[in-house]
């Protein structure tokens, strides 16, 4: 066990509970920085001023465009920000999932070792089993994740199952199966690029 849940990977990972998967904020977010080249400040006061997300509080608006660009900037590609902003949404939303991967080690771990192992073993069958053991396992090892309580764990799981229907892993919340992704060559490249080679299986990608 984690002696210091300060040291813990999964430190701040709870904050799922209200980030989630956050494409379309992403892809507005995306737009700011490679069409118009404004500054981190720039884009959060354009996104607060425009109301460009719909949302009904200004701190909610701010805190999300924080998070947004936390993501776009993890990629550390601009090239990739720019894909996001003007790709199809299979594609953009690939890449905001590797994005999401990068700022959540939950995201990671979650992604590469169920969905990943899945892939590799050819096996298709999904279901809340997955997740429960999943966390069941997380929680033993993490002092950190096992603080959390049982609302935010499940919070935290929609979360996830969301990230999988929005990408097309799954159909829909009670799915039993899992569908065979395909990677975007752009998403490859990055991953590839940034050494992140351990990511791939997720992607059903294996050579």
């Amino acid at each position: 066990m984690v002696n210091n849940k300060n040291n813990s990977p999964y430190y701040g990972n709870g904050s799922l509970t209200r980030e989630q998967f956050l494409f379309h904020e992403s892809k507005i977010v995306a737009k700011l920085m490679t069409d118009e080249g404004l500054s981190d400040e720039d884009i959060i006061n354009r996104v607060v001023e425009d109301n460009l997300f719909q949302f009904p509080t200004e701190r909610m608006i701010k805190n999300i465009s924080k998070v947004c660009l936390r993501r776009l900037h993890n990629l550390n590609d601009i090239s990739l920000v720019g894909v996001i902003a003007h790709s199809p949404l299979e594609i953009g939303k690939q890449i905001c999932l590797y994005a999401m991967m990068k700022q959540y080690r939950l995201v990671w771990d979650y992604m590469i070792t169920v969905i990943g192992a899945k892939y590799r073993e050819q096996d298709f069958s999904y279901g809340r089993i997955d997740l429960n053991v999943f966390f069941f396992r997380i929680q033993e090892q993490d002092d950190e994740v096992a603080t959390w309580s049982e609302s935010t764990v499940n919070k935290i799981k929609q979360v996830l199952n969301k990230v999988l229907i929005e990408n097309e892993y799954i159909d829909g919340p009670r799915a039993t199966k899992l569908n065979p992704v395909m990677i975007c060559s752009e998403v490859e490249n990055a991953i590839r690029a940034n050494g992140d080679e351990v990511a791939l299986p997720a992607f059903n990608c294996f050579y």
